[in-house]
């Protein structure tokens, strides 16, 4: 089977650019045997930073992409040149990618929309040449400051698809039929569990040219919080999510029972997940008559909207769509951030331990020194450069 193109995690290694040494030179020409000095700042290296681009839609371009080097700056040179300045690097993800690092677990930062530039890693100063430090009581100095050493990290980028609706079910619930019929998405339709592998993405038409965007994911079943079936993988997918869309077939024995094990495996995920509105279908109700669907109304939760559809014979799809405008733009629902968590949650870590790990540790900052700071200046090193030219 050809390997899918959708990539929603990487891990790759970052480093800026070291700053260039100043220079340690005394001028001796003609007719000045006592020039003084004359050397030359360093140059800053280079700075590496997150850009969000709208024209991706997966990490697969930094699949195969493990390191990124910023290039260092330059040394100083005779005559007061100044060493040039490393170039910068900008890597480019898709809008909702977040970053954490790999071998702390903190969350770094969050890139949502397009032309965003977060500042990573940032590259050293370059040294002061001994020009800088000449003095009436120093008028020879015979040191200069070295560069300012690198930054590296090694990162975890994470893609969270950015939509307006996540479909949440149980496999073969019929969220893929569901997308397929309100969308030109065309995801794959079987009849076994785990038919999605990978989240799709539809464009759902509504009245006067409006739309909203529909998020279908992988089935979810019960111990998904836990690393069960696809779980981690694909259910960070729906955090950003403004609407959570619950689809429980009509033929199941409990519906509601089905949906409290959906919510409580959100739960478990992510508490905050449940501060987002949420509608009820119950679907396949093509197999359903008139008087059995009376009969369910009773027995479904009463905290959410609940709408009885067929994706086959379109039954209910049209209330559906009106039920699902009108909660996307009610006042008390807002589209979601993310959430900063301290610790990272992937497919591949313990959470409850690494939970337990980042508490005891207590909250890290990041801070980035500003360029225009006054810097320390005792501690230099001497230059062997040649100073007879």
């Amino acid at each position: 089977m050809a390997e899918s193109n959708f990539v929603d995690y990487v891990k790759i290694y970052c480093r800026s650019g070291k700053g260039g040494r100043g220079s340690m030179h005394l001028r001796h020409i003609k007719y000045q045997p006592n020039g003084g000095p004359d050397g030359g700042d360093g140059g800053r290296g280079g700075n590496i930073y997150l850009r969000g681009n709208h024209n991706y839609w997966t990490l697969l371009h930094l699949k195969y992409q493990r390191h990124v080097f910023a290039e260092h700056g330059g040394n100083g040179g005779r005559d007061k040149c100044h060493g040039k300045d490393g170039k910068d690097v900008y890597i480019d993800v898709p809008c909702g990618t977040v970053v954490y690092n790999a071998e702390t677990g903190k969350y770094v930062c969050d890139v949502t929309y397009h032309g965003q530039e977060v500042l990573l890693l940032k590259g050293g100063r370059g040294g002061l040449g001994n020009f800088q430090f000449r003095s009436a009581t120093n008028q020879t100095p015979r040191f200069a400051q070295p560069g300012e050493p690198m930054e590296e990290m090694t990162i975890i980028l994470e893609l969270k698809l950015l939509a307006d609706v996540g479909l949440v079910g149980f496999p073969n619930a019929g969220k893929s039929t569901l997308l397929s019929s309100l969308s030109s998405a065309r995801p794959k339709i079987a009849n076994y569990p785990f038919t999605t592998l990978e989240p799709s993405l539809g464009i759902v038409g509504y009245h006067d040219r409006q739309s909203f965007v529909m998020a279908d994911i992988p089935g979810i079943i019960e111990g998904a919080s836990e690393g069960k079936g696809l779980g981690l993988r694909f259910l960070r997918h729906i955090e950003r999510n403004s609407l959570l869309l619950f689809m429980v077939p009509g033929d199941t024995d409990d519906i509601k029972r089905e949906y409290e094990i959906l919510l409580n495996e959100l739960r478990q995920f992510n508490p905050d997940m449940l501060d987002k509105h949420r509608v009820l279908a119950v679907t396949k109700c093509d197999l359903l008559d008139d008087e059995l669907i009376d009969m369910l109304r009773d027995t479904l939760p009463e905290d959410v909207p609940v709408v009885f559809i067929s994706s086959v014979t379109g039954m209910g799809l049209n209330e559906l769509k009106d039920v699902l405008w009108r909660e996307l733009n009610s006042e008390s629902n807002k589209l979601q951030g993310i959430i900063a968590e301290d610790n990272l949650v992937h497919r591949d870590k313990d959470m409850s331990r690494f939970a337990a790990e980042m508490q005891a540790e207590g909250e890290d900052e990041i801070i980035y020194i500003d360029e225009d700071e006054i810097e320390d200046l005792d501690d230099f090193e001497y230059d062997e450069e040649d100073t007879d030219d």
